[in-house]
């Protein structure tokens, strides 16, 4: 089974879908079939560069005879897209973030349940190499339960045209940015008890600026992010045994700092290839292969709790999209 080949589609052809596909290539046993944009002209010039059909619906991708559907387009339309799929029968890996609130997120876990079909949040840090270091390493070596989780990103160079600035497609940072944090924060910290939120909106709607103090059921984060301030972090995990800093960009993490309450100082160095995607396409490839409905390293729940948090901090700034 291991060298079972596994077919994918894409649909979108931005930026991410690009990053997909260049990983795709540093994936065993797995290729790109099919393609389908609104847009054709890119899904023309996507294909040249790396291979595949061009569909000439939705519909046309899912009975393409590919096994799994990678959705690279705006959050806006994740929902739809992942529950189509899933009932056509494929196996879906949907960018981040999955939905845009946590309602439309049950009903593509109800519909993943319902067709037997494995659906992952493509939540790229925790499949790192340097990622699965640290956490082997302390798993060999402890600091005792993380208490306290810090991190974040702003980035103020945003094109304002970038859908980001888009309210119709359901941007800002929160979920283009923040979403990153609220999994470190999650998946060290486990469920979110309580978000307190202080931020801003910007002239299109969205949130320019986020900053959340969270408490959750083994500690505290505290998380930013932004699009009219700019500083790109590391992330800081703290514990009683001592605490971890992750260099920037934490969110494709390749350097930790382990320090210990005895004096000892842990370098974990772990370069990365084919820019990072690779990693999580790689595991949800063995999944399938494996008969598995969900991942042990981005689990459904972490999807549901990050999805929470960013519910409770979108309602904190009075930020309600269109349908909610």
């Amino acid at each position: 089974m291991s060298d079972t080949i596994i077919h994918w589609g894409i649909v979108g052809t931005g930026r991410i879908a690009r990053r997909f596909a260049q990983g795709l290539a540093h994936v065993p046993a797995a290729q790109l079939d099919a393609v389908w944009s609104r847009r054709a002209e890119p899904a023309a010039a996507f294909t040249q560069e790396f291979g595949g059909k061009v569909c000439a619906s939705f519909a046309e991708l899912l009975a393409s005879g590919i096994d799994a559907l990678y959705i690279a387009t705006h959050q806006d339309s994740h929902a739809d897209y992942a529950s189509a799929a899933l009932e056509a029968g494929l196996h879906v890996l949907c960018e981040k973030p999955a939905t845009i609130n946590q309602a439309q997120l049950e009903r593509v876990l109800a519909a993943a349940r319902h067709a037997q079909r494995l659906f992952m949040e493509a939540m790229k840090p925790p499949f790192y190499p340097l990622y699965r270091a640290l956490r082997a390493h302390l798993a060999r070596d402890p600091i005792g339960q993380v208490g306290l989780v810090r991190a974040g990103c702003s980035v103020a160079n945003v094109p304002a045209d970038h859908p980001s600035f888009s309210f119709e497609h359901a941007g800002g940072a929160l979920l283009d940015i923040g979403i990153y944090e609220m999994f470190l924060a999650v998946d060290w910290l486990g469920a979110p008890l309580d978000v307190q939120t202080f931020g801003r909106l910007g002239a299109t709607g969205v949130d320019t600026f986020a900053s959340l103090n969270s408490q959750h059921e083994h500690g505290v984060s505290q998380l930013f992010c932004g699009l009219d301030l700019h500083g790109k972090g590391d992330a800081l995990l703290m514990a009683p045994g001592g605490h971890v800093t992750i260099r920037e960009n934490w969110w494709n993490p390749a350097h930790a700092t382990i320090r210990y309450t005895d004096g000892r100082i842990v370098e974990l160095d772990e370069p990365f290839e084919g820019g990072g995607l690779n990693y999580e396409t790689a595991h949800f490839c063995e999944l399938i292969r494996a008969g598995e409905r969900e991942s042990p390293l981005m689990p459904h729940s972490h999807s549901v709790q990050m999805i929470a948090m960013a519910d409770a901090a979108r309602a904190a700034l009075g930020l309600r999209f269109k349908g909610e």
